[in-house]
């Protein structure tokens, strides 16, 4: 027999035995007897507990944006004839695939496929 009944009272044997020990629920505050290494008095305070350490370490939600496709502005240049183009892996004249140079973009003055890091002048690391 249990010394807590349904309503998280102690059972009035316990109470009334000056030998039997009695701890504090930490959720309710009742008072009950120890059986090994309870340390709540009912499964509902076990849950409750559980819910609270669980709800108290969380973070707030993060929404991470999807993913863009970066080949629209990738600069690739041909191995073969050193052709560049933005956007296009295929090389129009040689019919073979281009490596990927960096990011970047048409040039203002000569619609020439050029690279960010070519028109200012340093190198800039970009991650994939």
């Amino acid at each position: 027999m249990s010394s807590v009944d349904a309503n998280n009272k102690v059972h009035p044997s316990v109470e009334s035995n000056p030998r039997c020990p009695t701890i504090a629920c930490p959720v309710c505050g009742s008072s009950f007897g120890p059986s090994g290494r309870r340390t709540y008095c009912s499964d509902a305070c076990r849950a409750n507990a559980y819910r609270r350490r669980r709800s108290s370490g969380t973070l707030p939600t993060l929404r991470v944006p999807r993913s863009q496709p970066r080949r629209e502005i990738t600069v690739y240049e041909c191995d073969t004839c050193g052709e560049r183009s933005l956007g296009e892996q295929r090389c129009p004249q040689c019919h073979t695939f281009m490596r990927r140079v960096r990011i970047g973009g048409h040039c203002p003055s000569c619609e020439e496929s050029i690279t960010i890091s070519e028109l200012i002048g340093t190198d800039l690391i970009v991650e994939p």
